[in-house]
């Protein structure tokens, strides 16, 4: 018989489910938290420059953290067997899925939810997930199209239809900031299907950690290139920064962990929560106008989420 002891706390089911509760949690606070780095850093809505360098310090430090957990855990950091043999190709693809999974998708974030309210943006970026159920079927012959998929889709796009149900006064599109959060999540759908190329190249551990320091840096060189500052600079900032650094790091680190462990519909039902994380504590924290709507469309993304990831074995 297996010593319990042995086996690892990521496969024990209440240790699977806490710690993948804590991973949505946390990436569900990242909202609220990045509007409060805002205004403590004093980085108007006007100071594009300012918001990447923001996001670039975030993510290249976690990337960085997230190499260094890789190094002292022994991942390997070499090419994989079943990675094409053009070093050069395997170096040009990992940095699409770079400038994709965090430049870009970062950029569009952190410039969407300036111009956006933060349970709107946390709502909307659950599209990702939808998206990337649809593309994955159209560009993967092991990806069927399911009748549960497709509930599961028509279920959540329904819910972010329902954020612009209502007059202005209840919230309404806006360009710069919907628009933006809708690209931001297209850029982590279009991610989601590079997962698959990063695997099978190099761990993928060891790849998300790539990810977020080039990106990051991708970030930082154009934003001081541009004149980016960060006008304020304050002890209660830079621990909003820190937190948001650890919410990356903690976040992609127990997640991954998990994935590697369990069947993946064991661990991504919990990303349903990170809407409905995202909407009430931006709603408590920011003091944002709660409307009722929100209840109905964060509802009905994380029905489709669970309704998607339930399908999975």
């Amino acid at each position: 018989m297996t010593n319990p002891s042995s086996s690892s706390i990521f496969q024990r089911p209440a240790w699977v489910a806490l710690l993948a509760f804590l991973a949505a949690f946390s990436w569900g606070w990242a909202f609220p938290l990045v509007k409060l780095g805002f205004a403590e850093f004093g980085i108007l809505q006007d100071m594009t420059a300012s918001k990447m360098l923001f996001a670039g310090l975030r993510f290249g430090f976690a990337g960085g953290l997230i190499l260094v957990i890789a190094l002292l855990t022994g991942r390997s950091f070499s090419y994989k067997e079943t990675a094409p043999k053009s070093n050069v190709r395997n170096a040009l693809f990992l940095l699409l899925f770079a400038l994709t999974n965090t430049t870009l998708h970062y950029a569009f974030f952190y410039v969407g939810l300036s111009y956006s309210q933060g349970a709107r943006a946390a709502i909307l970026n659950s599209m990702s997930v939808f998206t990337l159920v649809i593309l994955a079927c159209v560009f993967f012959k092991s990806d069927k199209m399911t009748y549960r998929k497709l509930l599961g889709c028509v279920i959540g796009f329904a819910g972010i239809l329902t954020l612009n149900v209502g007059g202005k006064e209840s919230g309404a599109f806006t360009l710069l900031g919907d628009g933006l959060i809708i690209l931001n999540a297209l850029c982590g759908a279009c991610a989601g299907l590079l997962t698959r190329g990063v695997n099978k190249r190099i761990d993928v551990f060891v790849g998300t950690g790539y990810s977020l320091a080039v990106g990051g840096a991708l970030l930082i060189i154009p934003s001081l290139l541009m004149g980016a500052t960060l006008p304020h600079v304050s002890l209660w900032g830079l621990c909003i920064l820190a937190l948001l650094i650890a919410i990356s790091t903690i976040g992609f680190t127990l997640y991954n962990k998990l994935l590697t462990c369990n069947p993946i519909g064991k661990v991504a039902i919990w990303n349903s929560l990170i809407p409905v994380v995202g909407a009430l504590t931006s709603c408590l924290c920011l003091g944002e106008t709660f409307y009722p709507k929100y209840i109905f469309a964060a509802g009905l993304a994380t029905l489709g989420i669970y309704i998607i990831n339930q399908g999975k074995k």
